[in-house]
């Protein structure tokens, strides 16, 4: 990730909580961890040694979803798109597809 991508979701990604030890991993190793780990489709614990324990990365992941963190960046993200895009940050209608599946009146 590089320092103007970390720029717009640091401030999106939760702090470390206050009291207990401080935290060994930086929020930014373990936002690459986990996206590498998307990205690539690779299992947890086969993440390169360069980044945080697994246990750790899968940790902040689950907890992330949880709290609503990954839909704050998705949501972040997709704004900034569609305004570079030239369009409004919120779309103003939705299409919904519906498809009818017609049936017999006799089973079988």
């Amino acid at each position: 990730m590089t320092d103007d991508e970390w720029a717009v979701l640091e401030p999106l990604v939760p702090p470390p909580l206050p009291g207990g030890r401080p935290a060994k991993w930086s929020r930014r190793e373990i936002l690459n961890a986990i996206l590498y780990a998307l990205k690539t489709g690779c299992a947890w614990h086969l993440l390169p040694h360069d980044f945080p324990p697994y246990s750790t990365v899968f940790w902040y992941f689950r907890r992330w979803r949880q709290d609503g963190t990954w839909e704050r960046l998705n949501t972040v993200l997709r704004e900034r798109v569609r305004q570079h895009m030239g369009r409004e940050a919120q779309p103003r209608a939705a299409i919904l597809d519906s498809q009818s599946v017609k049936t017999t009146e006799k089973g079988g």
